[in-house]
């Protein structure tokens, strides 16, 4: 299959298209960059009956409702790190740690575990399980650790919480997608708002349970008594009950189907028809799709796929000879698309964690040095710049549908000037202005992770989506892993890992405008 160029003026109709009449074209993003043999055309070709039936359905209550509730996977993914930060300054004083960035280290360690094992596995074992097990895993090892005695313990958790926390995007961001018709795939950005008011409510909850109830940061480490730094004890129980309060609501409460274009790749087409009329029929529609309107795409001969538990090992087997991973490097294009999204994932990965794992702690020293670094300060500050988040998640859903940024536009552009303004809050004289260009990172850097999230999912089809994410997300996690390590030999009382973390993201912001592939106003595989 040859690739498809399509110019700007060209893709501007196809979006008007599908936004204002429903309808999804032929020559979709998916199928114009997979060569022939790195996906089944018969898959392709009901891959698109099944997105012509999602479009006709609309959206309605059930896209709505999973809306909420995938949000929730937003929110556990920057919350439990955000806790972690949060945590460290008290964690330290009390336990007295040779090294307080091990923590941080171990919860890198979780989250790399999780997205491997959550994104990988949903390919296999179907997106429901994961769906639910990460927010349950999550929670659980998020209230045991508030009883932590000692640094190793805490740690211990951390990775165990953070197992569970890896899994959420590349799970959840699979499964809106493949539930969304064309026209709305947007949507995929505005999730981020979770994002944003995750860390919002993290940040409320943490100023006074942590800026009053915890050692203030001016004690030396031994001097910091239990019963005097039950602060950051009590703000685990209350983020493990929040989580816990999701994972009920996504378990209990909302039924969730399995992908239709899972089941389908699966050769299960009777149960991705009936999954396709049972969202019809919670959205008050009509569906006319049939098993032989998924068969007629078949040529004389074909033979589907098995479900058996023999057909499952295979499965497993074939992931381990990477067949999966290799469809993403099909074609030359293909493959540096696949490799440049890794590589942004990378960067982002430890330019992030490197500056905002240890915010708190840089907020605090620079306080001290200006006169007003108490612990209630830090917090307050936090909870300031984690507001910004909310307007920059929201401007990033909206410029990700104009013509003239697109996703690739939006995401470099952002991506760049979030490095920027990590150079420019070195020249912070006095702790406002510190907390000034803090505030503009934070809002550059949410209309970032806004796009990155949803323009990921959109690069890859469904049945290597799963893989696609979760190579990203491995990639975004071992060199997360990096930060803490960086951060335990580098001088955290100097610029040097502003500078490092600001040098990361011009440098993947500038690798986003060389990506082949804009996914604005395509529908997705």
């Amino acid at each position: 299959m040859a690739d498809t160029k399509i110019t700007n003026e060209e893709e501007d109709t196809i979006s008007s298209r599908n936004r204002h009449h429903g309808e999804t074209q032929d020559k979709n993003f998916a199928s114009s960059i997979l060569p022939p043999g790195e996906i089944d055309p018969v898959y392709e070709e009901k891959a698109q009956v099944l997105n012509r039936a999602i479009q006709e359905i609309g959206m309605g209550k059930y896209q709505y409702l999973l809306f909420i509730v995938i949000g929730f996977g937003w929110a556990s993914d920057n919350l439990w790190p955000i806790v972690t930060s949060l945590i460290l300054p008290p964690i330290a004083l009390e336990f007295g740690p040779t090294h307080p960035p091990l923590l941080t280290l171990s919860q890198n360690l979780g989250l790399l575990a999780g997205a491997v094992f959550w994104g990988f596995g949903c390919d296999i074992f179907g997106r429901k399980w994961a769906f639910n097990l990460t927010l349950a895993i999550t929670a659980v090892f998020g209230l045991v650790a508030a009883g932590s005695p000692n640094f190793g313990t805490i740690c211990t958790f951390s990775t165990l919480w953070s197992f569970g926390v890896g899994g959420n995007l590349p799970v959840d961001s699979a499964i809106f997608l493949e539930f969304l018709p064309a026209s709305h795939q947007w949507l995929l950005t505005v999730l981020s708002i979770d994002w944003a008011i995750a860390q919002v409510i993290g940040t409320a909850i943490a100023w006074p349970l942590l800026g009053y109830k915890t050692c203030e940061e001016t004690r030396a480490v031994g001097q910091c008594e239990k019963s005097d730094n039950m602060g950051w004890r009590w703000f685990m129980i209350t983020m493990g009950g929040l989580t816990m309060l999701m994972f009920l609501v996504r378990f209990f409460v909302f039924e969730l189907h399995e992908s239709p274009k899972y089941l389908m790749g699966k050769g299960r087409d009777e149960d991705a028809v009936r999954v396709v009329r049972e969202v019809a029929k919670t959205n008050g529609k009509e569906c006319n799709l049939t098993v032989e309107d998924l068969r007629r795409c078949e040529p004389e001969g074909y033979v589907r796929g098995k479900t058996g538990a023999g057909t499952a090992v295979k499965r497993k087997l074939e992931v381990v000879k990477f067949e999966r991973v290799r469809a993403l490097f099909g074609t030359r294009r293909l493959a540096l698309s696949t490799g440049l999204i890794m590589a942004i994932w990378a960067f982002i990965g430890l330019g992030y964690p490197l500056y905002n794992a240890f915010l708190p702690y840089i907020q605090s020293q620079k306080g001290v040095d200006f006169g007003d670094g108490s612990t209630e300060l830090t917090y307050r500050n936090s909870l300031i710049i984690a507001s910004l988040g909310i307007p920059g998640a929201l401007l990033g859903a909206w410029l990700v549908e104009l013509p003239r940024f697109g996703r690739k536009g939006t995401l470099g552009l952002s991506t760049v000037v979030t490095g920027v303004f990590l150079y420019a809050s070195t020249t912070a004289i006095n702790s406002d202005s510190l907390l000034g260009w803090n505030c503009a990172f934070n809002f550059t850097s949410n209309i970032m992770y806004a796009v990155l999230y949803s323009f990921t999912p959109e690069l890859f089809p469904t049945p290597q989506r799963g893989t696609g994410n979760a190579l990203s997300a491995t990639c975004n996690r071992v060199f997360g892993i990096m930060a803490p390590i960086v951060a335990m030999f580098a001088n955290l009382k100097t610029v040097a890992p502003v500078y490092t973390s600001g040098a990361l993201f011009i440098a993947a912001g500038i690798l986003v405008f060389f990506l082949p592939f804009e996914s604005r106003g395509k529908a997705a595989l």
